[in-house]
């Protein structure tokens, strides 16, 4: 049986991998919080009163993003959080690429799903290896030991 504090031990890595996954970390939390503020002030109608997505899911993009971005900086509880962010990506993804229509990258600046498809890139790398040494996740549960 899994317990809870296993799914929040990070993999050991070393100090050099730990070390890049904070700048990434701090990096990529600064930019979600900075995309989530707006949101996260309305929380069930950011996306405006014609909007088809139910303020529910808004709700959840909000929170993932803003408080997504707090818990990557700290390295807390990065695999939940990284979950949520990769499920907003996830939409995302797939609101610019099937709805839209947008380009992967737009050459005159545009719209793309590019970022999106990034974001949900780091958030499935930080789900898989998690936030390294340096987070408060390896501080409050330990780091993951080989048996496990």
């Amino acid at each position: 049986m899994i317990k809870l504090k296993n799914i929040f031990q990070p993999t050991p890595q070393q100090p050099l991998a730990s070390a890049a996954l904070l700048l990434l970390r701090l990096i990529v939390g600064s930019a979600f919080i900075i995309h989530g503020a707006g949101k996260i002030q309305h929380p069930f109608h950011w996306m405006g009163p014609e909007a088809t997505v139910p303020s529910f899911f808004q709700f959840l993009a909000a929170i993932s993003e803003f408080g997504g971005g707090i818990a990557w900086i700290f390295g807390l509880l990065t695999p939940l959080a990284s979950f949520g962010i990769a499920c907003t990506m996830t939409v995302a993804v797939h609101m610019h690429l099937m709805i839209r229509h947008d380009s992967f990258v737009n050459p005159t600046g545009g719209l793309s799903y590019e970022p999106a498809l990034v974001y949900l890139g780091i958030a499935i790398l930080m789900m898989t290896v998690g936030p390294g040494k340096f987070s408060l996740d390896a501080k409050l549960f330990g780091e993951r030991q080989d048996n496990q």
